[in-house]
């Protein structure tokens, strides 16, 4: 309970602060007594810096400034990564979150040997690390999003495109070459996390996304906290089944909505499939879309219908007040999103008309790789603490 509570005001400060102790006491609903004991010991451990509130040098004030509590920048620093098929996007940020430097390498890693695919991510972060005038001795924790399902609590990667192989153990690979702890995570759990932090989540304690790109994934936030399945297990909404096709075939979510299944027989063209290659494949779609090109018209506003129902579905599930799209397919444009909002319209429930906005949001790489930062932020914010670091 003492550790549940110390992240609450941790966390309370970061969204809130400059904060009094008595708004965290309001806030978190922690007697004051449990507030100023807690306040005490971040303070003694660096984490939290106090600013007095008014100036201290008027002599004609009255009574004693107030005292608010905000995150020292200084506390931490970390690295978060998006390591996506076409390429490797990291960023360092501070203890609140700030991004003190960020580097993009456009390097094609799927389907490399897993050693070549870390010794690239191992470069990158090491490159963003020295960038921000830093060394890896520096850094408290690096947390690499990838798409996929992943064990958040072992670091494996059961499935994820960017590998070819499965089952890996990525985690203990990285943090034996970077000699710092390494988080693997879901991208879409990193991309949550943004959103709730620093993005278009930030004043909800619950709410859902969905990512759109080569994988389908989905992040549920409950309590200010992200779900998880047994042994931390990311979620591949893609494998979500829709139905029964013909012959008694399992007809799932990323047969209709996947991006290979929306750029089809396309992705043969030698144009499109140069493209694919660059991870731009998406974008030359919407190009083919807005020329009219009625097979990809067609295979949009399918994907969007699929994508539709599904939303509804979780609606049904979890009445979340707002569930945030993220991804490549948005690109493709009004028939995919008309045809998206159609199908939610039509399969949510009456009695749920109104309860859930939906919101697309055109999210960066880097906006991306700073949800993996607040991922391993996150972790260090749970962390056991002392004056000389987290406990880890």
């Amino acid at each position: 309970m003492r550790a549940i509570n110390r992240l609450n005001v941790l966390d309370t400060i970061r969204r809130h602060g400059p904060i009094a102790r008595v708004e965290i006491s309001q806030r978190t609903e922690l007697s004051t007594t449990t507030v100023s004991a807690i306040t005490a010991s971040l303070l003694d451990d660096g984490l939290i810096l106090p600013r007095h509130e008014g100036d201290i040098r008027n002599e004609a004030a009255r009574g004693r400034p107030r005292v608010m509590l905000e995150l020292n920048p200084d506390a931490a620093r970390v690295v978060g990564a998006k390591i996506a098929a076409s390429r490797l996007v990291f960023v360092v940020t501070d203890f609140r979150g700030d991004v003190l430097s960020k580097l993009t390498l456009p390097i094609r890693i799927d389907r490399q040997p897993i050693a070549v695919a870390a010794d690239l991510v191992e470069d990158g972060v090491r490159r963003c690390v020295l960038d921000a005038g830093l060394s890896l001795e520096d850094v408290d924790t690096v947390c690499l999003g990838l798409p996929g399902v992943i064990e958040h609590r072992t670091g494996y990667v059961r499935s994820s495109p960017v590998f070819r192989d499965a089952n890996v153990d990525f985690a203990a690979e990285m943090t034996a070459r970077l000699a710092t702890p390494t988080i693997v995570e879901s991208d879409a759990h990193a991309i949550t996390l943004a959103h709730h932090w620093f993005g278009k989540a930030r004043d909800l304690e619950d709410m859902v996304l969905i990512s759109l790109e080569q994988t389908i994934g989905l992040g549920v936030l409950h309590g200010n906290q992200l779900f998880r399945g047994a042994g931390g297990l990311s979620h591949n909404l893609g494998d979500l089944v829709l139905g029964m096709g013909q012959q008694g075939r399992l007809v799932r979510l990323s047969s209709q909505a996947g991006e290979s299944a929306i750029l089809g027989e396309k992705q043969a063209d030698g144009r499109f499939a140069e493209a694919i290659r660059l991870g731009r494949g998406m974008n030359h779609a919407s190009a083919l879309i807005k020329a009219e090109d009625n097979v990809l018209i067609g295979a949009a506003v399918r994907a969007g219908e699929a994508v539709g129902l599904t939303i509804a579905n979780i609606v049904t599930l979890f009445a979340p007040p707002r569930v945030i799209l993220v991804g490549s397919s948005l690109a493709l444009g009004e028939p995919f999103l008309e045809s998206l909002r159609n199908a939610y319209a039509l399969a949510v429930p009456p009695s749920l008309n109104g309860v859930t906005e939906l919101v697309f949001d055109d999210s960066t790489d880097d906006f991306w790789a700073q949800g993996a930062a607040a991922v391993a932020l996150h972790e260090l914010y749970e962390s056991p603490w002392s004056t000389t670091g987290p406990a880890l």
